[in-house]
């Protein structure tokens, strides 16, 4: 019986999450299996891997092949690296303390990438929203310009108008201060033409 390490789909439709599963070849992607190993969930960024490492290292130990996406998940884990470090324990080439100190130095390193990975994605996210809000700033003070602008030509035509129509009533009642003393005028003169 051939066994393959693989991908079994869950989630919902167009949010996928994959438990990694040890199954036969012959069984469907989401059919019997024989056991399962972890999960992994391309959704987060970086995405995010839940593996029970001494099973994964058993399993490919025992021959267990893996698909494309389960090898390259299984070698960021480190199992391979675990599986090559053990093949040189048993050639002799060092002990088992030694095989662990350099398998903890190579995890320490990946943390560490994955940490400056993590902070620089969180940066460029801190830096774009700033950079949005900055620019929202902005449009919304030209837009209160505009608006301070506009109610400035409204008050100004206003006054204006208001300064037309006073002198306008200005001119009207001067007009008609003419032409009352005017009338008196004539009055007067023919009073005085009538009394001669």
């Amino acid at each position: 019986m051939a066994t393959k390490i693989r991908l079994q789909r869950g989630g919902r439709k167009n949010y996928a999450f994959y438990r990694i599963v040890i199954a036969d070849v012959r069984a469907p992607r989401d059919g019997k299996i024989t056991e399962k190993i972890g999960t992994y969930n391309p959704n987060t960024n970086p995405s995010t891997v839940d593996l029970n490492f001494e099973r994964a290292l058993y399993w490919v130990e025992t021959g267990a092949q893996p698909t494309d996406t389960v090898r390259n998940i299984l070698r960021q884990e480190g199992v391979y690296m675990m599986k090559h470090l053990k093949g040189g324990v048993k050639k002799g080439a060092f002990d088992e303390a030694a095989c662990q100190k350099k398998f903890d130095a190579w995890k320490a390193s990946k943390e560490q990438k994955l940490t400056e990975a993590r902070d620089a994605n969180a940066k460029s996210r801190r830096d774009l929203a700033a950079k949005a809000l900055e620019q929202e700033k902005s449009v919304n003070e030209a837009i209160a310009k505009k608006i301070a602008d506009k109610k400035a030509a409204e008050a100004a035509a206003k006054a204006e108008a208001e300064a037309a129509a006073k002198a306008e009533a200005e001119a009207k009642a001067a007009e008609e201060a003419a032409a009352k003393a005017e009338a008196e005028g004539a009055k007067t003169e023919a009073e005085g033409a009538a009394a001669e």
